[in-house]
């Protein structure tokens, strides 16, 4: 206590100087922070981001290598292929729960240089595989590293950065993962399928050695008490100039309001249970966009346009995801998460109803139950086809480039960013959790709908789903741009 109380009066003459009129203490404070360690210890922590996106990549060129090997043990079938490819999502719904116990136990440091063996072993069975089975182990193994990256990443991140430059940082999370979608797609063409496993395993080898460099996160040591540490950390990442010492005052005096247990009773604390209805829907709202459904159809609409090799194709639709993920960081902590996250909504819906027209017109006609055609268009398909081409091209990179720009990245940093700290690891597990069974099970009934709904029908259904995104963006999301963690907690307490 002596200690805060000391550092108040000690910003305000030594740092607010003759400027205390015209500015608060938290911006006197933040314009002596020094960034450069900060963003190192953000580019050790993106690497297992990095690393996740090579694993999601890593299936697209491999497998049809596999498809063709002349090993027999090794070869896939179609049904082989689907679930090498797939079962990385069981891993990763595992890596999530996982996640949110070894964070609380051990720390985000820690948890995030645990994942990187995984990666690593995981990569090292593939390259070392004799039979299909340890092509599955080694895609369980990388899948749950995956699952403890996207959890524990985020959270580093949030809790090491300040708010003026949160959302920048938090938006690298997923600029990274595909960052490494594209750089597997890339390699893929020129390597073979077990050294692209050793080029996978680079990326998690390099974030479990700089990650040996970087501090605790400061919530995380004044969580367990470590006052003195806490402190040390703050000095690393704000620079030499900037009073750490006001900073963990104020984390630590916010941090005295809450209870350092969980209990199933604080449920009922709208603290908890608010921030835990936001994560979660925003997890299910963006597996609900069609993410998945376009990136289905993305090979097959570079064909109908005669882009042929597909290969390419994928690097194509990869580059743009990075360009509008990056655009997205950049623009983060100016334009604010709502914003984002609305112009995100109307892009993908746009987009999705116009795919649901151009798969109307260039599919099949259905048939009324009496067997009448509802109207012919099968003649025109072969006239128009080609014509139809640029509209499936356009929709599809207005829908890459909305998604890339607010709701890829967004849900990740606002999950890190409104939990308070005692519940942040069992919170964000859920919500890890959510993210990654309802992408396995949207991906699996995806052809279930398709037969159900027709293709047009179900992007039209995709579009209804997106426009309630921004319902809900308007109605319940809370802008936290320019908030500390611990404004943003207040908000939902209803005290700030």
């Amino acid at each position: 206590m002596e200690t805060r109380q000391e550092s108040r009066p000690l910003l305000q003459t030594e740092e607010l100087g003759g400027a205390a009129g015209h500015k608060s203490e938290q911006d006197a404070y933040l314009d002596k922070v020094q960034n450069k360690k900060l963003y190192l210890a953000t580019f050790a922590a993106v690497l297992g981001p990095l690393s996740f996106g090579f694993v999601l990549g890593y299936s697209s060129p491999a497998i049809p290598n596999l498809s063709k090997i002349s090993d027999l043990r090794l070869r896939l079938d179609p049904t082989e292929a689907s679930w090498f490819g797939s079962v990385v999502t069981v891993g990763a719904a595992l890596g999530g729960v996982l996640g949110g116990w070894v964070v609380d136990r051990i720390g985000r440091k820690l948890s995030l240089m645990l994942c990187s063996m995984p990666f690593i072993f995981g990569f090292t069975i593939i390259i070392a595989a004799q039979n299909i089975w340890m092509l599955y182990l080694g895609r369980v193994l990388t899948g749950l590293a995956s699952g403890v990256t996207s959890l524990a990443a985020p959270l580093y991140i949030s809790e090491t950065s300040h708010q003026r430059i949160r959302g920048t940082l938090g938006s690298c999370v997923q600029l990274m993962v595909v960052l490494g979608i594209m750089g597997a797609y890339i390699a893929g063409l020129v390597l073979d399928w077990r050294w692209l496993a050793v080029t996978c395993s680079v990326p998690p080898t390099a974030m479990l050695l700089f990650m040996c460099f970087m501090p605790e996160t400061p919530r995380f040591l004044l969580s367990q008490g470590k006052r003195r540490e806490a402190e040390e950390a703050l000095r690393f990442l704000r620079g030499p100039e900037a009073p750490a010492e006001w900073e963990c005052a104020q984390i630590e005096g916010a941090s005295l309001e809450q209870d350092s247990h969980f209990q199933l009773s604080d449920l009922r604390d709208p603290g908890i249970y608010k921030p835990l209805a936001v994560g979660i829907l925003m997890m299910l709202f963006q597996q609900f966009t069609g993410i998945n459904a376009i990136m289905f159809y993305a090979e097959t609409i570079f064909e109908v346009a005669h882009f042929k090799n597909g290969d390419v194709a994928s690097v194509i639709v990869a580059a743009f995801q990075v360009i509008f993920t990056a655009l997205a960081a950049v623009i983060m902590d100016r334009a604010g998460r709502k914003v984002l996250l609305v112009v995100s909504g109307v892009a993908m819906a746009v987009s999705t109803a116009v795919f649901g027209v151009y798969f109307r017109l260039s599919s099949p006609t259905p048939t009324n139950s009496s067997g009448l055609e509802f109207g012919s268009l099968e003649p025109a398909l072969k006239d128009t086809q080609l014509d139809l081409s640029w509209l499936a091209l356009a929709c599809m990179g207005l829908f890459i480039a909305g998604f890339a720009v607010g709701w890829g990245p967004t849900p990740w940093l606002v999950m890190s960013e409104i939990f308070p700290t005692p519940v942040r690891g069992l919170a964000s597990a859920v919500c890890v959790l959510t993210n990654w069974s309802t992408a396995f099970l949207v991906t699996k009934t995806f052809q279930d709908l398709m037969n159900l709904l027709s293709s047009a029908g179900t992007f039209w259904l995709f579009s209804v789903l997106c426009a309630l995104n921004i319902v809900f963006t308007v109605f319940c999301v809370p802008e936290t741009k320019g908030k500390t963690l611990e404004q943003i907690q207040a908000h939902f307490k209803g005290t700030g």
